[in-house]
């Protein structure tokens, strides 16, 4: 496989006929995730685009490891969401190199925003909790059910490899004496198999550019269960309310207000699995469990001090042993731990 980066990658596009031979571009990486090289592609005519290959070995402290073809599962799935999620959603996929495991994809506009880099900020853009509900609500909904998309999306290896295992598994071995709690967890998750999940829905991939929301990163997509994307998603938010603890009713908005736009999205499923009081029981445990891979997993997030992370610990522990019913019943009991 040849591994572009930023110093030979022009090169490779003049090579196979990507730009035409002798037009400049200008090139930078991007800070897509720890899982793949991402580079910006901006020719002196024409629109920019992306660039996104597979690296086998992820850029983590600790020795993680995924299968290169995982880059074909995004690729797929980017086209499959293209038609069922609303227009600009996914950006659209220009070209494939099957040989050196990347694609290209088209690109948003250079001065576009990270959701991530905002809360970090303390930016809330309560319309972005909004449309992501709505958005993660049209995926689950618009995939729901669909028997083709299950035989095509079946294979959960890639999302093991990067969620299931240095998440879960991790936090097992982390804390003793809450592996029967993640291992029930787990076994419910692979039971539930109801629809497309995306498995990194999370604010990092969440782009805001010229007025619109874009949502990346599909390579852990899966026919699975939706509450491990609410899980996901939620411990984020979470997450970020302990950082801007003085700010938590804002970020209880915030949350809430995602929440209540999924609620109303997927009103039309109709199936067990999918109604709110199921959803919310599954997704406590899987937001538990997602806070504590974020300080006690193989990917911590960096922006926690050892307090805040030693709060994390307790709350999300305490939510896989004594679960309370409702997601505002936790959204509620953060509040009091923070004040």
């Amino acid at each position: 496989m040849f591994e572009i980066d930023t110093h030979n990658a022009l090169d490779y596009l003049h090579r196979t006929g990507r730009l035409a031979a002798g037009t400049a571009a200008r090139i930078h990486e991007l800070a897509w995730g720890v899982s793949n090289v991402v580079l910006r592609v901006e020719p002196e005519q024409g629109d920019h685009w992306v660039i996104k290959q597979s690296r086998e070995k992820l850029r983590t402290q600790a020795d993680w490891f995924s299968r290169l073809d995982r880059i074909w599962r995004e690729a797929d799935i980017m086209r499959c969401l293209q038609s069922r999620l609303p227009e600009g959603t996914v950006p659209a996929v220009l070209f494939e190199d099957r040989d050196n495991y990347l694609f290209a994809m088209e690109a948003v506009v250079a001065d576009h925003l990270v959701w991530k880099a905002e809360l970090l900020k303390g930016r809330l853009h309560q319309h972005v909790a909004e449309e992501m509900g709505d958005c993660l609500a049209a995926l689950h909904r618009e995939t729901f059910a669909d028997a083709e998309l299950k035989r095509r999306f079946a294979d959960r290896q890639v999302f093991v490899e990067l969620r299931v295992d240095p998440f879960y598994r991790r936090v097992a071995d982390v804390h003793p004496q809450l592996r029967d709690a993640i291992d029930a967890l787990i076994d419910e998750m692979f039971a539930t198999d109801v629809c497309l999940v995306h498995a990194d829905f999370s604010p990092k991939n969440i782009l805001i550019a010229g007025g619109r929301v874009v949502l990346v990163d599909y390579e852990t997509g899966h026919f699975g269960d939706p509450a491990f994307d609410l899980g996901f998603f939620l411990s984020h938010l979470l997450l970020k309310t302990v950082l801007h603890a003085a700010r938590r009713s804002e970020f209880h908005e915030l949350t809430r207000a995602f929440w209540q736009s999924y609620c109303q999205g997927i009103e039309s499923c109709s199936a067990t699995a999918m109604t709110p009081p199921e959803l919310q029981r599954r997704t406590i445990g899987h937001l538990a469990g997602c806070m504590l891979a974020r300080v006690d997993g193989t990917s911590p997030v960096d922006y926690l001090d050892a307090e805040g992370q030693q709060l994390v610990r307790a709350f999300a522990s305490g939510l896989l042993q004594n679960p309370p019913a409702t997601l505002e019943d936790v959204f509620g009991q953060l509040n009091l731990e923070l004040a």
